[in-house]
This record gives C-alpha cells, sequence and structure tokens, in this order.
C-alpha cells in the first residue's frame, strides 16, 4: 500500500530568462520551459485527485511549482504530507549535467531550475519525508496514456515541443512494460515549429496553437503549401528533420529561435502583431501549417504502426490535444482502435510521473481513464459563503433537486439565455467537460459571435465545440451508433444535412470538436442534456470553457461568480441554486 505523488513543471523557468535575457517581448519568455505545472495523487495504485497549479494560483500555464495542487490532492484523499511515501517529477536531466555544464549560464540554469536538486529544495519545503525520484518526461508522458488505456499492448507516441532533448518518442508497451523504440530530436520538432508559427501570426508562444487549429479552416492550404513542405521532412523510417530549426546555431539564436523566424519571415510575410487584424495571408498560413501538421502526424504514427504491426496505438503529449489531426488520425485507418489521453499537455504529465512510480512498485492498474473529474468540488457551505459575499449585487433561486435545476436550465438555454454551469468536481486537463461550462444553443446562428464578443472575450473565428448524448451522437455526426468521445478531443464530421440547423458549432470545413456524454460518465450533465432535449428535440448544447481571454478554468464558487458578473452570461448555475444578477431597480436580495 502505498501514497505516490506525480508533479510537473520547472519552478524559476520563465524567471531565469527574464533575468538573463532582460528587454525581450513578453511573449517570448515562454519559449521556454516546464509551464503547465500540476499534481496528481495516486493511492494504492488509484488515482484519486489531479490539478493544475494555474487553477488555484490563477496565472495560466503557470509552471511554478504545484504547492497549491499538491495540498489539494492531499485534502481529497485525507492525508497530510508525511503520509507520502514517494514524489516522482516529470523530468529528468540528470542525464545532460554535463551538456548544462559548458557555460556559466547554461549551469546556473542547470544548477537553479532543472536539476534533480532544484526540484528537490522544492518538494522539501512542503514535505519532508517522501522518497523522490525523477521520470524521463517522454517516459512520463507513455506512462499517462499506456496505464489509462486499458490495454495490455498497444503502441505509445509521444509528440510534443520537447522533453528533455527529445520532441518525439515512440514505444511498444505490453504487460505493463514500456520500451522506447525510437526518438526525434527536439532539434526537429513538429511542436516548437508550429508554435514558432503560432508565434508569428501574433498568438503566445507555448499556449496559443490551438487558436491556429481554429483558424486554419477558414484558410487556403495551397497559398503556403510549398513552404511547409520545403521545410518538414518526412523520413523513410517514420522519423522527422525540420532543417529550419537547425539554423539557430549562437546561443541568442537557439535561446529566441531568431533564425528560424528570419526563415518564416523571408518566406511568408511579417509578423503579425498581436493586435494586427488577421487578414487572408494569415488565414492561409495557418491552414498550410495544420495541414502540415496532419501529414506529419499520419507519417510519424502509421509508418510506426506499419512497421511494429500494432493495431492500438496511444497518444500523449501537447501535438495530441490537435484536435483536427487527430481527427485524421481517426479517419485515417491506420489503426483499430486509437486512445487519445484527454489530459496529453504537461499538467497530465505529472499523472504519467505517479503511474510510472506505481508501475515500478507493481501496484498499478491499467484501467481506462474516465472523464477526468479529477479537481475540487465545493459543498452547501462553499456555496453559501461565495453567495453571501456577493449578495447585493446577485439574485439567487434554490432548486429541491438536480431534475428541477436541469429543466430551468434547459429552458433557458432553448428560449436563447447563455448559461454558467458550475457543478461537482473541476476537470483535470484544458477541456471543460461540463463541469466548468459556458453552455448555450447550438443552432443559434448568433451565438458563437455573441459569446466570443460579449462572453469570452476572444477572437471572433474561434470555434465552440458541441456536447451530445451518447445516445444521439449519431444523429447529428458521421459516427456510428455508440461510438465514444466523452474527451472533446477530437474533430468529427457534421452530417450535411444538419450543417445549416447547428451553426454555433460547426467548423468551416463541416467538422465539429464533439464530445459525448452519458449517465455512467458524468449523470448529472447527461441529465441536462436530456432535458434539453425534451425542449428543442436535440440533446445537445454548446460546450465552451468557463472562463474569459487570459484566464484559467474557474475553480471555486466565487471565481465562478466574479467571472460570471465580468461578463454578458444570462445566468449561472451553482449545483442546485440559480444565480443572476440583481435588476438596478429591484430589490437586494441577500443569500442566506
Amino acid at each position: 500500500m502505498s501514497n505516490i505523488l506525480g508533479i510537473s513543471g520547472l519552478d524559476g523557468s520563465i524567471q531565469f530568462k527574464k533575468a538573463h535575457w532582460p528587454g525581450l517581448d513578453e511573449r517570448e519568455y515562454r519559449m521556454s520551459q516546464g509551464h503547465d505545472s500540476a499534481a496528481a495523487l495516486l493511492v494504492d495504485g488509484r488515482l484519486v485527485a489531479a490539478a493544475a497549479e494555474e487553477r488555484f494560483s490563477g496565472v495560466k500555464h503557470t509552471g511554478r511549482f504545484p504547492e497549491n495542487a499538491i495540498a489539494y490532492c492531499l485534502r481529497e484523499a485525507g492525508l497530510t504530507s508525511n503520509d507520502v511515501d514517494l514524489v516522482v517529477h516529470a523530468f529528468d536531466y540528470a542525464p545532460l549535467k554535463a551538456l548544462y555544464s559548458l557555460d556559466r549560464t547554461t549551469k546556473s540554469y542547470y544548477d537553479e531550475v532543472l536539476s534533480p536538486d532544484a526540484v528537490s529544495r522544492q518538494v522539501r519545503r512542503v514535505m519532508s519525508t517522501a522518497e523522490i525520484r525523477h521520470v524521463d518526461h517522454h517516459m512520463a508522458h507513455a506512462a499517462s496514456a499506456y496505464f489509462t488505456s486499458a490495454w495490455d499492448e498497444c503502441l505509445v507516441i509521444v509528440l510534443d515541443g520537447m522533453g528533455e532533448s527529445e520532441s518525439g518518442s515512440v514505444f511498444q508497451a505490453r504487460n505493463a512494460r514500456i520500451e522506447r523504440l525510437s526518438v526525434i530530436s527536439a532539434a526537429d520538432s513538429i511542436g516548437i515549429l508550429y508554435s514558432l508559427v503560432t508565434f508569428h501570426l501574433g498568438f503566445d508562444f507555448n499556449a496559443d496553437e490551438y487558436k491556429v487549429m481554429g483558424l486554419a479552416p477558414y484558410g487556403d492550404p495551397g497559398r503556403y503549401r510549398r513552404v511547409f513542405e520545403e521545410a518538414v521532412v518526412l523520413n523513410g523510417d517514420g522519423t522527422i528533420s525540420i532543417p529550419c530549426l537547425r539554423l539557430n546555431r549562437t546561443r541568442e539564436e537557439r535561446e529566441r529561435y531568431l533564425a528560424t523566424r528570419r526563415y518564416l519571415e523571408e518566406r511568408l510575410f511579417p509578423p503579425r502583431p498581436p493586435d494586427a487584424e488577421i487578414l487572408e495571408k494569415h488565414r492561409d498560413a495557418a491552414a498550410a501549417l495544420q495541414e502540415c501538421l496532419n501529414k506529419t502526424f499520419l507519417h510519424v504514427c502509421g509508418r510506426f504502426g506499419a512497421k511494429t504491426g500494432m493495431r492500438r496505438l496511444a497518444l500523449a503529449g501537447g501535438v495530441a490535444l490537435n484536435c483536427a489531426a487527430n481527427g485524421k488520425l481517426l479517419r485515417s485507418g491506420f489503426f483499430d482502435e486509437i486512445y487519445f489521453q484527454p489530459v496529453a499537455g504537461d499538467d497530465g504529465a505529472a499523472m504519467g510521473a505517479a503511474l510510472h512510480g506505481a508501475s515500478a512498485a507493481g501496484e498499478v492498474k491499467n484501467r481506462r481513464l474516465p472523464v477526468p473529474l479529477l479537481g475540487p468540488s465545493y459543498g452547501p457551505q462553499s456555496i453559501d459563503d461565495s453567495l453571501r459575499e456577493f449578495g447585493r449585487k446577485i439574485d439567487v433561486r434554490r432548486f429541491r433537486d438536480r431534475d428541477e435545476a436541469c429543466r430551468t436550465a434547459a429552458d433557458l438555454i432553448t428560449r436563447g439565455q447563455v448559461l454558467a454551469w458550475f457543478r461537482g468536481r473541476m476537470e483535470f486537463g484544458a477541456r471543460a467537460l461540463g463541469n466548468r461550462s459556458i453552455l448555450a444553443d447550438p443552432g443559434r446562428p448568433e451565438m458563437r459571435d455573441r459569446i466570443n464578443g460579449m462572453v469570452k472575450k476572444r477572437e471572433a473565428y474561434r470555434p465552440f465545440a458541441p456536447a451530445v448524448s451518447l445516445d444521439e451522437v449519431h444523429r447529428w455526426f458521421d459516427v456510428l451508433p455508440g461510438t465514444r468521445f466523452p474527451y472533446m478531443i477530437c474533430t468529427v464530421d457534421v452530417r450535411p444535412e444538419h450543417r445549416s440547423a447547428l451553426p454555433a458549432i460547426t467548423h468551416h470545413d463541416g467538422s465539429a470538436r464533439v464530445q459525448t456524454v452519458s449517465a455512467d460518465e458524468n449523470p448529472d450533465f447527461y441529465a441536462l442534456l436530456k432535458a434539453v432535449g425534451r425542449r428543442s428535440g436535440r440533446e445537445m448544447v454548446l460546450n465552451t470553457s468557463f472562463n474569459v481571454k487570459g484566464q484559467p478554468i474557474v475553480n471555486s464558487p466565487c471565481e465562478a461568480i466574479e467571472t460570471f458578473l465580468s461578463t454578458a452570461i444570462d445566468a449561472l448555475f451553482l449545483e442546485d441554486v440559480l444565480v443572476t444578477r440583481t435588476p438596478v431597480s429591484g430589490n437586494q436580495l441577500v443569500a442566506s
């Protein structure tokens, strides 16, 4: 019996870069390692809690030591820091110590940020007795995919920006063992190239890649196709080479990818300032980049699938969060089954680190990860305390039970209102899957622009996802009955006859980032979809994360109310409580 804590992130990475490279464009400081820190806790091989540090600190994508996330995990399990037997960190830079000792700056970076000693000093601040281990970053990702796949044997592929020195790793997993077959160097990283083009298009490196994915369907890939065909070489052995990333030879060039950025400017256009208008050329570049990623993804997965003969594939790493590429892979026919680990980014590496530690102890149980509702929940007392804090600004209506709340919410949605839905445990990972969500009617053509502009306060082109009952997914989308997409991590085609009736969730290319909901995976959200179906004839809602631009998804009731009041959301449901704004001339109601 043991309690194993996995952690991710590299505390001080951005701070080190700011100290040694002052005066850069603020966006350039994200060209660094160790963001999206998180903690995940296994008790006797069972995942009981996991959360990203950003949800507690309010700093999106933070890489700070996940002290708050750790405290939550222990609290959720009823443990103290002294009860933790093992802490496993999802990076291991020790094998590269000699390489980082070649000059004074990199040596300082290793000593202060990357080294096992630096991480251990952070851990010892919050717990003094646990053993501390470190696992290779891509191995942590691989463990996060394999040990939550429920498969005894599969191919595992990890693609991201970079781990310690790799950007891609291919593994063969069987009998609870993971064997590395091949590696793609960080100098040939499709993730870094995608991030650099993201930066070139005026978005944030290592943060806004999903915005480029959303922009791509509006462009013509043919305009810049040759640029990316020349940039990425698909090797016969299933690996890739990206010569333009190897142009960075000086220390300054490597730190900021300056030579690659010049390469992109010469072949595309000058960098777009973040606040500038998005033009046709920007859309076309996004389309060509996404097409390149799709081809690269299919190449790596397809070649290694054929080489190993394995018909099951599990994926992790930040590139595996690209829903469009995932959709292409799913439709390729290369594999009989594909598992897209839903917390594929570096927050999920904390879960993988814990699972890797448990596997070494022979404790891990390979079971399919359910909808990852692994974060905090808040009871009636916490909700009441928050309601009192905002008492003069809000009206409160309480319902007898969930079903009454769902009926009222369904009525508001079908009447065209935008709702915030806060219920149960917070999701772990980048997607809001029905517990910290903004919901609306997907059949209203004005809804996308309304939510983007007045609620989310983000780019107007950005698409939204549909959440649909598992019973009806085949009715609206081109999939077989009962096909599960519980994680909102893959695009499928909307049936052509329904595209015009679902304008708020149908992408420009006719696809949608679908999420299926079933009674066994999320009974409360499923009950809401059923209630919506009884009113509209369609068991579906538009589902997007409950936050605004630049803010992590809300965690607590207090954050939920604050965000609700700062937006044009019509109503907020906190469990079985409906919150609306107090009319300016109405009675000032204080929650009791």
